[in-house]
């Protein structure tokens, strides 16, 4: 397979562009795979890659049930960040960004990494202050972090609502190293640097049925024949508890629900950051795409379904979020807007770990955190796997942390049925 560099786009060229091969095989799924993971999105990807890569494994499968990134893969505001102050959360997605920092040049695909800084604007002096404690922590731990005066704020984005805002604007907690990543192309980098390694890539296959013995899963029925398994991952986001109940497991402590995403239509250069901000039940987050699009979305969509598509009551919800920070966006018109099934668990924290079968491991609960934890969840979750055991880091990434009071939400609270609606 082509490894990608100037010369070979250069060489290309001269030919037409018509010499390039397959960026990943469409191999037909064998009887037997020593690893199964199911769920070919940006987790499930990370997992096979680092398996074959970190661990040195061989016969790997990922199992798609439509096209590869085709589920929250692209369906998201495409945000990284590791502005968390827990400490385990610190260590995660610190290791994650570092990841992401190197991450193009690491599988030789330009994954659009634009460290352009995340700004959560800050309304009050008591979100200052709350801020100004958890900024403070992470640059103690060794995260950058910057508090920003309203002067210094109105200089880096100055067409913010600072005038006649419903909620005033008083400054911004910022993290530079953050930004945005081009999530197809962090799915097609994973997809062909896994399949160089080995990894078969299996599309259009839906596990239908799941086969236990003895406390072990068998085999995998799916809709391209059995597939038998040593090993078996799940990362498959809000399908999770489906997967689960096939599993023949009770019920697993995560809600599926939609979060919406939206689209503009291109504009010139306008905001070159992310800009974050929660206040008085709102919630809105917005970025620039390379072709000009405004990227931002909101909160949950309430109406709780598995469809990937949107309702109109959140369009309107984040269109009036958008306008009351950014009112040069009034005539703007929206050119798309979608759906994510998103698996929210009860203290808003993620599994990577080992489930009460024994040749089952789960990767799932991202909430809204799932595109930046990616690399960082593809490796602990392939360490997991590899190892039979959990990494230090992710020790209370466990279904037994209810049981145990373990906390490590970033908010400070602890489970919470039915918390999101």
């Amino acid at each position: 397979m082509t490894r990608y560099s100037a010369w070979s786009v250069f060489k290309n060229g001269l030919s037409g562009q018509n010499n390039w091969g397959r960026a990943w095989r469409d191999p037909e799924p064998a009887k037997k795979y020593d690893i199964v993971i199911v769920g070919a999105g940006l987790h499930g990807l990370a997992t096979a890659y680092y398996l074959a890569k970190n661990h040195g494994l061989k016969n790997i499968a990922v199992l798609e049930k439509g096209w590869l990134g085709g589920g929250n893969a692209g369906r998201n505001t495409t945000i990284v960040r590791s502005n968390y102050m827990m400490p385990v959360n610190r260590q995660f997605y610190e290791h994650s960004l570092k990841l992401w920092e190197n991450l193009s040049h690491e599988l030789n695909f330009n994954v659009m990494f634009s460290q352009r800084a995340h700004i959560s604007l800050l309304h009050s002096p008591a979100a200052r202050d709350a801020a100004a404690r958890r900024y403070n922590i992470m640059r103690l731990t060794g995260t950058d972090a910057e508090l920003w005066d309203l002067a210094t704020l109105q200089q880096e984005v100055p067409h913010l609502n600072y005038h006649n805002a419903r909620f005033p604007i008083t400054g911004a907690a910022v993290q530079r190293r953050a930004g945005t990543a081009r999530h197809d192309a962090v799915a097609w980098g994973y997809a062909r640097a896994a399949d160089q390694l080995g990894v078969d890539i299996i599309q259009n296959c839906e596990v239908t049925a799941v086969r236990r013995e003895h406390g072990r899963i068998i085999a995998l029925h799916t809709s391209r024949g059995e597939i038998e398994a040593t090993k078996i991952g799940f990362a498959v986001a809000g399908n999770s508890s489906r997967l689960w109940q096939m599993a023949g497991m009770e019920k697993l402590p995560i809600e599926s629900h939609k979060l919406q995403a939206f689209v503009s239509e291109p504009l010139k250069p306008l905001l070159d950051q992310v800009v974050v901000f929660g206040v008085g039940g709102a919630h809105f987050y917005i970025s620039q795409s390379d072709k000009g699009g405004m990227v931002f979305g909101g909160d949950l969509d309430w109406y709780k379904s598995y469809a990937q598509r949107g309702n109109l009551p959140i369009v309107q919800d984040t269109c009036e979020a958008a306008i009351s920070i950014l009112p040069c966006l009034g005539r703007v018109r929206l050119l798309r807007h979608w759906a994510g099934i998103m698996d929210m668990s009860m203290d808003g924290s993620p599994f990577i770990c080992k489930t009460p079968i024994e040749n089952l491991y789960l990767n799932a609960g991202w909430n809204y955190g799932g595109f930046k934890a990616s690399p960082a969840s593809g490796w602990y979750f392939a360490d997991l796997i590899a190892n039979d055991r959990p990494h230090p880091t992710i020790e209370n990434f466990s279904l037994q942390r209810f049981e145990q009071g373990i906390n490590i939400d970033e908010r400070g609270a602890g489970p919470d049925p039915k918390l999101h609606g």
